[in-house]
């Protein structure tokens, strides 16, 4: 069992009502540069221990990621336990919506893995801190569109450090998932000139890519797209795509997806680093969307947010080069820029304004 006193996240919140079902988690990592923002997941755990490592996990992912964006917010997540397409309802939403205003905007929502803008119009009728909303409700909407801006920026800052350019085109980039964000990622590879390989588990989701670009490639599964001849492999489905085998036989040059949580296990990163292959930190190039729905909260302009989202070029940029010069590999140098981040403005709160 997970003990909560052992990590230093601030405070971990166990959510019950046992009329509507809810059984929730909400765990807050760090709120150092602003109240905590990160995504609600609705998922069908084999048991709390197990939601509880998650949501552990990811609202530290949330903390790193939006201190990396730029953004002056802290990193908090939520799980619900149970299957979304049998237990979610109203009354579910709503009391779960209770739970998070009970927190006084500690802790802001939004989407994630089995939640959708929909399910934050519900949760926002009984909470004020709620992102991640449909346009209907002054809200951004899909913020796939700016993962997939923000994974292709990074991307570019990649090729610039192990090419000279920061373009993909003449590169041949495999895009390993091509769903809501990979299939917008390949739109923009296209447009700057790259070819591109794509795989995907659902079938559908490949007849739509190569129904707009018929000169795309396709292979069958992950294996086939690693063995590959790919300058860049692009995860963009589950996380824990990069594992010590797939490390050892990778062809391509630069790692950089939209899919969280990429490396299987701590150390693989380095095996990347020795391997000679660059890889972007997922929760660097992937925060396009968590700057997309954090910029409702001052009431959403897309092109005030695609803004802030291009920045994650030279962000990427920095991680290399801090890298290059400390000799860790980029996920480690993106580390400790994040935490510097956290500790530097985070220590501002010291400062007495109201005597």
């Amino acid at each position: 069992m997970t003990k909560v006193f052992g990590t230093p996240h601030e405070q971990v919140v166990f959510c019950h009502d046992e009329t509507s079902g809810l059984k929730a988690i909400i765990a807050i990592y760090s709120t150092a540069l602003g109240p905590a923002l990160g995504g609600t997941r609705f998922y069908p755990y084999g048991s709390e221990d197990e939601a509880l490592d998650d949501v552990l996990n990811l609202s530290k992912g949330m903390a790193y990621k939006n201190a990396l964006a730029d953004l002056d917010l802290g990193g908090g997540k939520a799980v619900i336990i149970g299957d979304p397409a049998v237990d979610k309802s109203e009354a579910l939403l709503r009391a779960y919506g209770r739970f998070v205003q009970s927190l006084n905007g500690r802790y802001f929502t939004a989407c994630d893995v089995g939640t959708f803008s929909e399910d934050m119009d519900v949760i926002a009728r009984e909470c004020d801190y709620v992102t991640g909303r449909t346009v209907a409700h002054g809200g951004a909407g899909d913020s796939s569109i700016l993962t997939a801006f923000g994974v292709y920026q990074g991307m570019r800052a990649a090729a610039e450090r192990v090419w000279g350019s920061p373009t993909l085109r003449g590169r041949r980039v495999g895009v390993e998932g091509v769903g809501k964000v990979g299939h917008r990622l390949v739109e923009h590879l296209r447009e700057d000139g790259a070819d591109v390989v794509i795989t995907d588990v659902d079938a559908a989701a490949v007849a739509r890519v190569r129904a707009r670009h018929p000169e795309v490639d396709v292979v069958d599964g992950h294996a086939a797209l690693i063995a590959s001849d790919i300058d860049v492999y692009s995860p963009c489905a589950l996380g824990a795509a990069l594992d010590d085998e797939t490390v050892a036989v990778l062809g391509a040059k630069v790692v950089c997806g939209g899919a969280n949580n990429q490396l299987a296990h701590p150390g693989i990163e380095k095996q990347l680093d020795d391997r000679g292959v660059l890889y972007a930190p997922d929760y660097v190039v992937n925060s396009g969307g968590v700057i997309q729905v954090a910029d409702e909260i001052e009431g959403f302009d897309f092109d005030r947010a695609k803004q802030k989202a291009s920045g994650i070029f030279e962000t990427t940029r920095r991680i290399f080069a801090i890298a290059a010069d400390e000799g860790v590999p980029p996920a480690v140098a993106a580390d400790r820029l994040a935490e510097r981040r956290m500790s530097e403005i985070g220590r501002l709160r010291g400062i007495l304004l109201n005597p």
